[in-house]
């Protein structure tokens, strides 16, 4: 059998995707469980999650902004590459006009500590959790479990195509629109964070 390659029991592959504890705090955990910024664009956090289609996986990656709850941006792919967290965080700089540095959390995950992600997020203050630890990114990590529970997992989807057409109306048509959030003073994310600049700038116009 040996000499067949066969086995008596079957061993599920997997793969490894995260990096192992550090001593030398590369991978420093600076957000602390610290959810709740008190500006848009102070801490944004990022995962990627799974999605199964009859054609097979695609990967969603996302970016929240922390104090909205909102998805600034996200990316559907077909691997797992580097490059699509690059795309993402590169979206979300742009949608934003980022210009002063804020915090990026995610997990240990070897996209997350690639140079290319590196090389992405340079002005930011680089933040992770700890390993096999989802809580200490729990906002993303609720966020795709929301898109799954409230719709990918009502519906059969046939592929990539499918599958970008569903996320996109989660997103951009309910979640960040038109949903809910005890955290946004039962605001939609967007409406939280145009609330914010409005009254920043009233603020500005009684102090001139």
């Amino acid at each position: 059998m040996r000499e067949m390659g066969l086995k008596a029991q079957w061993i599920k592959p997997y793969t490894i995707t995260t990096v192992a504890p550090d001593f030398s705090e590369t991978y420093k955990n600076i957000l602390k469980k610290q959810f709740n910024p008190d500006t848009p664009d102070a801490v944004w956090c990022s995962d990627i999650t799974y999605i199964w289609t009859f054609d097979g996986f695609v990967y969603l990656t996302s970016i929240m902004d922390l104090y909205s709850r909102k998805i600034i941006a996200w990316e559907l792919s077909r691997t797992l590459e580097v490059k699509w967290i690059i795309k993402a965080v590169e979206k979300a700089k742009k949608n934003c006009h980022v210009t002063s540095p804020l915090i990026m959390h995610s997990d240990r995950g070897c996209q997350y500590t690639s140079v290319d992600y590196i090389d992405a997020t340079e002005g930011m203050t680089r933040s992770y959790s700890k390993k096999g630890y989802p809580w200490d990114n729990a906002c993303i990590e609720s966020f795709h479990s929301l898109l799954k529970r409230e719709w990918i997992s009502r519906i059969k989807i046939k592929d990539y195509k499918h599958a970008y057409k569903l996320v996109f109306e989660y997103i951009e048509t309910f979640y960040n629109t038109v949903r809910i959030h005890s955290h946004c003073n039962y605001e939609s994310p967007n409406k939280h964070e145009k609330n914010y600049w409005k009254e920043l700038r009233k603020l500005e116009i009684e102090a001139a």
